[in-house]
């Protein structure tokens, strides 16, 4: 970087201010931080939550945008409505502020007043205030020096308008390059980042298969895979973006004329479907982590982001679906994304996870009735396993090994940082054709049976 560092000490993390970038509306404000609950990660149930203020639709740079403008529809009223649903639905709530480039130096009324809202969130609730670089993607349009200078930068703009030295203990991220990761752990001391949306391809201006749904720390090599050895690893749990039904997510984009990220989000069901069978099939996504999952796992967790923007899905659908939550799981806890990020990192000190799921359709959209769908998920690789309810026959669908060598696109230079292994999931390629377990390589055959005997005859 070409700016001159000088350096600081934000919450007992080293970082390094930079003079180049001015925050607009900053705040001296001091207050005492909420009391902490003690938690731990195995044995409970998690629910993380986040929402992204902008100015424009998708923020690829700091000067270039693509999409409309979301000015209008982001007012400090908009901000306070869409908090007091949360905390209606889920009292003592506590959710994830993220905040865009351009959201964060935008000068006018509405905008300063809503990082003033997001503060005082901060201290009423214990909510978590930061930064997202980019539009989901930074990556994709920039490099990997600037998205470093991005993330110190718009971190310190959110430590300035919070106030009272605050830090954040995570980033939202969408995706983001390992070497990025790799950086927020060492230079900024940001331990979590929200850096993969599972299986998201050919999605938003984005293709970014191949990585695990749950918590992992990355490999220097690709932020998809996960760490195979202390040279390999990036201190940086690595956070899902939005959690999926795992039969709608096998389809690439939105083949059959479904969308393939349809789970927990509000687009994908509320808008989608209405609140009744939106509501449903949120619940019934939930319910594979929250229910068997959390058997198979000792703990389990689902996370959704629901942009500021989306004023056009009722405030009570928030609502609902918070109550609904509570209802059914009552000892769900509701966290920053940072928060539960730190849990995970003090269970995990290495990526010794082994993480199982088992889903059957719901009905609704791609999540097929007459499906069913094993994953089974490792630090040496990922196997997705489709059953047809009613015959009993299945099909190796995914088979991602991450005991192999990977590699990063150049940063800036496409949208496709996917992590294609032997078959994936979307079947986007000839050799992506569903196989029986027994049909594959004598060394696949041999890898899974390391994991799960039992799978191998």
């Amino acid at each position: 970087m070409k700016n001159i560092f000088k350096t600081l000490l934000f919450g007992g993390s080293l970082v390094f201010a930079l003079g180049s970038a001015s925050c607009a509306g900053g705040s001296s404000k001091t207050a005492e931080e909420p009391a902490k609950e003690v938690l731990t990660l195995m044995g409970n149930r998690f629910l993380t939550f986040n929402t992204i203020v902008r100015v424009n639709q998708i923020e690829v740079t700091r000067k270039e945008h693509i999409g409309i403008d979301e000015r209008d529809i982001h007012t400090p009223e908009r901000a306070m409505k869409f908090r007091e649903a949360i905390e209606k639905g889920f009292p003592g709530s506590k959710i994830t502020w993220s905040f865009s480039w351009l959201a964060l130096h935008d000068s006018t009324d509405n905008y300063r007043k809503i990082r003033e809202y997001a503060a005082e969130c901060h201290r009423k609730y214990g909510d978590e205030v930061t930064f997202i670089p980019g539009a989901y993607f930074a990556n994709a349009y920039d490099d990997i020096e600037q998205i470093n200078k991005d993330l110190h930068e718009g971190l310190q703009c959110v430590s300035e308008f919070v106030g009272d030295s605050y830090r954040p203990n995570s980033i939202v991220a969408g995706f983001l390059s390992s070497k990025n990761q790799k950086y927020l752990s060492e230079v900024e001391g940001i331990h979590v980042c929200q850096g993969n949306i599972w299986s998201q391809y050919s999605i938003d201006n984005q293709d970014g298969d191949g990585s695990i749904s749950y918590p992992f720390y990355p490999s220097i090599e690709h932020f998809c895979k996960p760490a195979q050895s202390k040279e390999d690893f990036v201190d940086c749990v690595n956070l899902d973006g939005w959690t999926m039904d795992f039969l709608a997510a096998r389809r690439e984009g939105f083949a059959d004329g479904f969308n393939s990220r349809m789970g927990v989000g509000p687009i994908e069901t509320y808008r989608a479907y209405g609140h009744d069978e939106g509501l449903k099939e949120i619940l019934h996504t939930a319910a594979v982590h929250f229910d068997d999952g959390f058997k198979k796992n000792g703990f389990a967790w689902v996370t959704n982001c629901w942009e500021l923007s989306l004023s056009d899905i009722d405030d009570n659908c928030l609502t609902d679906w918070f109550k609904a939550i509570r209802e059914r799981w009552p000892d769900t806890k509701l966290v920053t994304q940072g928060e539960f990020g730190l849990l995970w990192r003090d269970h995990f000190k290495e990526n010794s996870f082994d993480y199982k799921f088992h889903a059957k359709g719901s009905g609704i959209g791609g999540s097929d009735a007459d499906k069913e769908i094993d994953w089974y998920m490792n630090k040496d690789f990922r196997m997705a396993i489709l059953r047809d309810a009613n015959t009993k026959e299945e099909k190796v669908i995914d088979f991602t090994r991450y005991d192999v060598k990977a590699q990063e696109p150049e940063s800036g230079s496409t949208r496709n940082w996917t992590l294609f292994g032997d078959i994936n999931q979307k079947q986007t390629r000839k050799q992506d054709v569903p196989v029986d377990i027994e049909k594959l390589s004598d060394c696949q055959k041999a890898l899974i049976k390391a994991h799960y005997p039992e799978l191998i005859k």
